[in-house]
């Protein structure tokens, strides 16, 4: 490990004792810097200030996205240039019932049995782990390697910001090694696209009437989560559409003012909660709860597999005083049932493999009401925004001012190209090192290679990594 690395940083070293170190020294460091999308830049400083340390061009943009210059060693310096990638940013969800800031507080690393993981929280090994891969060819004095061109954007599990606005005209590399796959036995060779869109609703807020002096806490709770593109196809709920059906079940059968909606982790994780406060008669207390015990019972039936451990309940709340009118409570409810979520439509070129989806990720309050945020994915451009097109239809339809926006970059797929020379070099390393054949994936799931390969132009991309499980949530299922 080069002393550049302040061993302050890495107060713990949980991992001290785990191989390569070269590597997981670098992730552990990773994870004592907060560092959620749109809060990377204590990380990109970090980055930088090693980069210089060791005597390297490095520099951030305005977005923290970090660009760093290795020349070539060990033989391979008058190479072509390489171009490695990776995203500095983490999806931040924590277990019910965890305290952690995730602006100031550190991931604190365990190691349960054959896994490092983290306690309470998510772990950060998309794509910490491959950063601190990258970080090890940086320091590195005997690995051959060519010039290198090492971009690490932000924000990337946030609409990809940091990549829609990277200068990429400052990049000479034509080939990309991207470190942001989940399996150390695949290849990567294509992949889809996404885009990522807001959907704002008025509340028109007004006071809750004098007669509703009750207040309950509506929760969906228990729920897996999950990653919106490796996990879509397995059916699990969506809180934010279980809480719109609660919603509309509490509607039918009392005069109830709506307070507070709010839920999901992030635009690209599955939504494993959600809330909103109700307002109520006191006399009306049994009603609803009987009406959300037998949406709970129902939800457990229709989830019995996929998410058996769903729950609606109603806990205590203080009241407030601006709720959602009645007929603004109604169209949320609505359009949260309406915008698609899950799988779309299946891959017929890919077999297996989902072409399209969507995920409806968060609810959060603005000053007029409230902001939905989800991503569509597709392998299919034009079916990405047919798929978008329909929102739109939506919103029209829920008419009363509810608007609909692209967020960050409408990201194109990367085809496959079965003659791509760096997958036929990277198929043949692997073969020597593993002595066996690499599986070569396709996949459902959008990265920044599609961006990369339209904007610079980069002919030549692959991406490798390590073996990741529970991306975006908390429980390992393997």
């Amino acid at each position: 490990m080069p002393s550049v690395i302040s061993p302050a940083v890495a107060t713990k070293n949980v991992l001290v004792d785990l191989e390569p170190q070269e590597v997981l020294g670098f992730f552990e460091i990773l994870a004592n810097i907060p560092r959620g999308s749109g809060n990377e830049a204590g990380v990109a400083d970090w980055v930088v200030r090693f980069a210089q340390g060791l005597g390297l061009d490095a520099l951030r943009d305005e977005l923290n996205c970090v660009l760093v210059r290795k020349p070539g060693q060990c033989g391979r310096e008058n190479s072509e240039p390489l171009i490695l990638h990776g995203h500095l940013d983490m999806v931040c969800e924590k277990a019910e019932g965890v305290e952690f800031d995730f602006v100031n507080d550190p991931i604190e690393l365990m190691i349960d049995g054959d896994f490092v993981t983290a306690r309470g929280t998510s772990l950060g090994a998309d794509n910490g782990i491959g950063v601190s891969y990258i970080l090890a060819l940086l320091a590195s004095t005997d690995v051959p390697h060519p010039p290198l061109e090492v971009v690490l954007t932000s924000m990337e599990e946030l609409g990809k910001g940091g990549a829609a606005q990277f200068d990429t005209s400052v990049l000479s590399g034509r080939r990309m090694i991207d470190f942001n796959w989940i399996s150390d036995t695949e290849i990567l060779a294509g992949c889809s696209g996404d885009v990522t869109f807001t959907v704002d609703i008025s509340a028109d807020f007004e006071r809750a009437p004098a007669a509703n002096t009750a207040a309950r806490l509506l929760t969906v709770r228990g729920l897996k989560g999950g990653h919106c593109e490796f996990d879509i196809q397995l059916e699990r709920a969506n809180a934010l559409q279980v809480l719109a059906r609660a919603l509309n079940a509490v509607l039918d059968v009392a005069a109830v003012s709506v307070a507070s909606p709010y839920g999901g982790a992030q635009n690209n994780a599955i939504p494993a909660d959600a809330e909103a406060v109700l307002a109520f008669r006191p006399e009306d207390l049994e009603a609803l709860e009987t009406v959300i015990a037998g949406l709970s019972r129902d939800l457990q039936q229709e989830y019995g597999v996929a998410d058996p451990d769903i729950r609606l309940e109603l806990v205590a709340a203080p009241s407030r005083e601006k709720v959602f009118s009645v007929s603004a409570a109604r169209r949320l409810a609505a359009v949260l049932l309406l915008i698609p979520h899950g799988v779309i439509s299946w891959n017929l070129r890919v077999p297996g493999r989902v072409e399209t989806s969507n995920n409806l990720g968060t609810i959060r309050p603005t000053e007029s009401g409230v902001q939905l945020m989800s991503t569509i994915t597709s392998a299919v451009t034009s079916r990405k925004h047919e798929v978008f097109d329909r929102v739109r239809t939506l919103a029209g339809l829920a008419g009363a001012g509810v608007t609909v926006e692209m967020y960050g970059l409408d990201a194109p797929e990367f085809p496959y190209r079965p003659d791509s020379a760096l997958l036929a070099v990277a198929s043949d390393a692997y073969r020597f090192v593993m002595g066996a054949e690499p599986s070569v994936e396709v996949s459902q799931c959008s990265l920044e290679l599609g961006m990369f390969s339209h904007r610079v132009p980069v002919a030549d991309i692959i991406s490798i990594g390590t073996e990741l499980h529970a991306l975006h949530f908390l429980r390992r299922e393997i």
